[in-house]
């Protein structure tokens, strides 16, 4: 139970009921999952190989994760915007911490549910891994100019997806990607319902659909698994507090900003108040929903997050059209010197001939001449934003003026 009290919502953060606390004790002391969870015994892979199967003492999804965060895409996650870029602010949470935060936020639910942690944990683990550059802004500049070109819609989760499935061929579980295309922590819902999907052929049409369609194809994707979709509610709950905590300690906005009057401890009250909310309309159930109390000030709080921080951000304001040109700039550039097969270019020396090794590794190749477009795509969306400063600064020498930075000591 929290000692914070949120003003716009003060009947939530009670905690739970005593016959549900009661009944997520019992489930676990008995240590065995839930009905509703994913059993390891039903992963479903593209390939059925030795080296993938799980053991006693490395499951089948433990396998998930350990692939997932050995990846140089994980790696590259500590160096990508979260909300705030151009800082010198080392407490300022990058995509790689935001990854754990949904992960152990994800896992505190599923433990009270009794559902299977090791997927919960692979699936928060890779859900941002093909994120861009500069967070929303940069995701939002790479689907313009990937759009403009090919009239398809470059969304980071199919990314993810493409990431894991494709450029590094790791030969993940379907639950997981299917939990990592699902994510899309920016359409929250009261009630997530699983969708049925069962096979890898359905899989692939719907992520076919995603590429062609974009949000009409992704805003009604339903995780095939429970744990997918705490992993969903999760995406929200880690970030709406501590986007809000991140931009106090920026001096974006202060204390006394938000209507709530929690300032910066509103991470603290969302934490214990949408995890119990959850646990407590969950628990036994096959689906997870949260009351409407708890839908309507999450949503309430990611709205006023959107007024007061995101709408604020560096590169949702006067940078924008300059980040825009150089995103398009970057891109046209890269495809250039693919039509052109120059091998001195970056896109081949820091992105193919990496993607290919990894790929050697499993007898896999990148068919990179088959979809130039997509090739740019990848190696855009791969970059840290440390990476795409110095890359535009050495095509483009006039860009060093875009990029004022606020030092550790201005």
């Amino acid at each position: 139970m929290s000692s914070f009290v949120n003003l716009c919502a003060p009947e939530l953060g009670c905690g739970l009921s005593p016959d549900v606390a009661q009944a997520v004790l019992a489930q676990r002391r008995s240590g065995a999952l839930s009905e509703h969870a994913t059993p390891n015994a039903a992963v479903i892979r593209r390939l059925d190989v030795e080296r993938d199967r799980g053991t006693a003492e490395r499951p089948a999804f433990v396998r998930d994760a350990e692939k997932i965060i050995h990846l140089p895409a994980y790696n590259r996650l500590a160096g990508k915007t979260q909300v705030f870029s151009l800082r010198a602010n080392d407490d300022i949470t990058r995509r790689g911490l935001h990854v754990q935060l949904v992960s152990r936020v994800a896992r505190d639910i599923g433990l009270s549910l009794g559902l299977n942690l090791d997927l919960i944990e692979a699936i928060a683990l890779g859900h941002d891994i093909g994120h861009t550059p500069f967070g929303h802004a940069g995701e939002r500049f790479l689907n313009d100019a990937f759009h403009e070109r090919t009239g398809r819609w470059f969304f980071h989760n199919v990314q993810s997806v493409r990431v894991l499935d494709v450029l590094y061929g790791r030969n993940l579980t379907l639950q997981t990607l299917d939990g990592v295309i699902c994510h899309n922590g920016e359409c929250e819902r009261q009630v997530f319902e699983t969708s049925g999907l069962a096979s890898f052929s359905e899989f692939d049409k719907i992520v076919d659909g995603c590429w062609a369609t974009g949000e009409g194809a992704i805003g009604h994707l339903r995780p095939m698994t429970l744990e997918g979709c705490v992993v969903r509610i999760s995406d929200i709950i880690a970030y709406v507090g501590k986007d809000r905590q991140d931009a106090i300690a920026s001096g974006v906005v202060g204390e006394d900003a938000f209507d709530d009057g929690l300032g910066s401890a509103y991470n603290t009250w969302a934490l214990g108040a949408f995890i119990g909310d959850v646990v407590q309309h969950s628990f036994g159930r096959n689906r997870i929903e949260m009351s409407e109390a708890a839908f309507a000030e999450l949503a309430r709080a990611k709205r006023e997050n959107y007024e007061k921080i995101y709408n604020a951000s560096e590169l949702s304001g006067e940078l924008s059209g300059a980040f825009a040109e150089l995103f398009a700039r970057v891109y046209e550039r890269m495809l250039a010197d693919l039509k052109a097969g120059d091998e001195s270019s970056p896109v081949f020396r820091h992105h193919i001939v990496d993607v290919e090794r990894q790929l050697a590794h499993y007898g896999r190749v990148y068919d990179w001449e088959g979809d130039l477009d997509l090739t740019v795509v990848d190696y855009i969306s791969s970059m840290t934003d440390d990476y795409f400063v110095a890359l535009c600064e050495s095509l483009f020498p006039e860009s060093a003026g875009v990029f004022c930075r606020r030092g550790y000591f201005c």
